[in-house]
């Protein structure tokens, strides 16, 4: 497959989706929705009397968001391979793998950081969630660049001609039907 866009839509092993549903896009929820409630436990151990436990779950889903960026990591690694080198989409691929990179990173000394407050029943002490909001900043650039990865240069996206097949209108005997290119009927 010599054409640099075919090569970004195909996987370049299993464990990285089949052809049109790679695994890396859901994967990051893992981590995205971990984190994102971290930050939301954090602010609320500052409006409850007895605020140890939401910092222990904060602890605890900053956990899990680590181990899900490793599993999303591996993925997202797997479909940088299928981007050619040299390109614009390999470019911005890079710099969006490292600020993931930079967030899990932050998120492992944070959680390193947190472990001997663990007990403690305090709420989170402010610089930790300043340490947090910061890398859901970072975090948040990144998603819009792996969005412009996914919907401007259609990196594990199935071909038109692929995609087509999803707007085929079907006939009462349950045939598909091409749909014109501008076709609202």
């Amino acid at each position: 497959m010599d054409d640099p866009l075919h090569q970004a839509k195909r996987p370049v092993s299993l464990l990285a989706g089949t052809y049109g549903h790679p695994l890396h896009p859901i994967l990051v929820t893992v981590p995205i929705g971990a984190w994102v409630t971290s930050l939301v436990f954090d602010v609320a151990s500052h409006l409850v009397h007895q605020p140890g436990f939401l910092a222990q779950g904060s602890l605890w889903l900053i956990a899990i968001g680590v181990l899900g960026a490793l599993a999303a990591a591996g993925a997202g690694f797997l479909d940088l391979f299928a981007i050619p080198t040299g390109t614009r989409a390999f470019g911005t691929a890079l710099v969006h793998m490292s600020l993931n990179l930079a967030v899990t990173a932050a998120y492992t000394t944070g959680l390193v950081w947190r472990l001997g407050d663990y007990h403690d029943p305090a709420g989170v002490p402010v610089l930790k969630i300043v340490l947090s909001a910061a890398c859901l900043a970072v975090l948040a650039v990144s998603g819009f660049l792996g969005g412009k990865l996914t919907y401007r240069y259609g990196v594990r996206v199935a071909d038109e001609t692929t995609q087509a097949e999803g707007f085929a209108h079907r006939t009462p005997s349950g045939r598909a039907t091409r749909t014109r290119t501008g076709d609202r009927s």
